[in-house]
């Protein structure tokens, strides 16, 4: 959960342009605290979550919006779902480019 919540922080952070060093300027910690945060080896107190939060313009629970993680057999599912809905000159072009990776 670590992990997952400090990478989202990064990912945000990073997708507003901003350091490390500049954030941690804006939330009243050291760099060194982010860091740790966002590489998953601390977790933030409420008060500083809702800092950095405030910091991004975005609501706390944005942190917590995880991508689902799938198993094989659910990917496999979800490649076939997707490969039904196309037209038969998508199926081509993707028939054509996997043929290039995969031998």
């Amino acid at each position: 959960m670590k992990k997952k919540l400090g990478g989202k922080i990064k990912q945000i952070r990073r997708l507003h342009n901003l350091t490390q060093e500049q954030l941690s300027e804006r939330i009243l910690i050291e760099p060194a605290s982010l860091c740790a945060i966002e590489n998953g080896r601390a977790f933030p107190s409420l008060v500083t979550l809702e800092r950095i939060a405030k910091a991004l313009g975005v609501e706390p629970v944005r942190f917590f919006e995880f991508a689902e993680e799938k198993t094989i057999d659910e990917k496999k599912s979800s490649i076939v779902e997707k490969i039904d809905k196309l037209s038969d000159s998508q199926i081509e072009q993707l028939y054509d480019y996997l043929k290039i990776f995969i031998s």
